[in-house]
C-alpha cells in the first residue's frame, strides 16, 4: 500500500507539472496574426476605406493606408469620406 500511494504521488506530480506547462505554452501560441490585404479596398480616404462588401473601416495602423495607397489601381482620396453627400462610397 505504501509504494501505491507513493506512484500515485509521483503521478500527480508529473501530470500536475505537464498540465502547468501547457498552460504556460498556450498563450504565445495562441496568439493571432492579423494581415491587411490591400485587394479587399474598394476606395480609401484619409479617414479610413470602404471595402468591397460595402462596409466602412478606420485604418488600423497608418502603415495600412501607405500599403494602399502603393497598391497598383487604388482608389485613394486625400481627404475624409465625410465630405461626400453619399458618404465616399462611389456607384458607377
Amino acid at each position: 500500500m505504501k509504494h501505491f500511494i507513493k506512484a500515485a504521488a509521483i503521478a500527480l506530480a508529473v501530470v500536475g507539472s505537464t498540465v502547468s506547462t501547457l498552460s504556460i505554452m498556450t498563450p504565445a501560441s495562441a496568439q493571432a496574426v492579423v494581415t491587411f490585404d490591400p485587394g479587399n479596398v474598394r476606395y480609401g480616404y484619409n479617414d479610413g476605406y470602404w471595402d468591397n462588401s460595402r462596409a466602412w473601416h478606420k485604418w488600423d495602423q497608418p502603415a495600412h493606408m501607405q500599403t494602399y495607397r502603393d497598391y497598383k489601381g487604388a482608389k485613394y482620396y486625400d481627404y475624409a469620406h465625410t465630405r461626400d453627400t453619399n458618404q465616399g462610397w462611389l456607384e458607377k
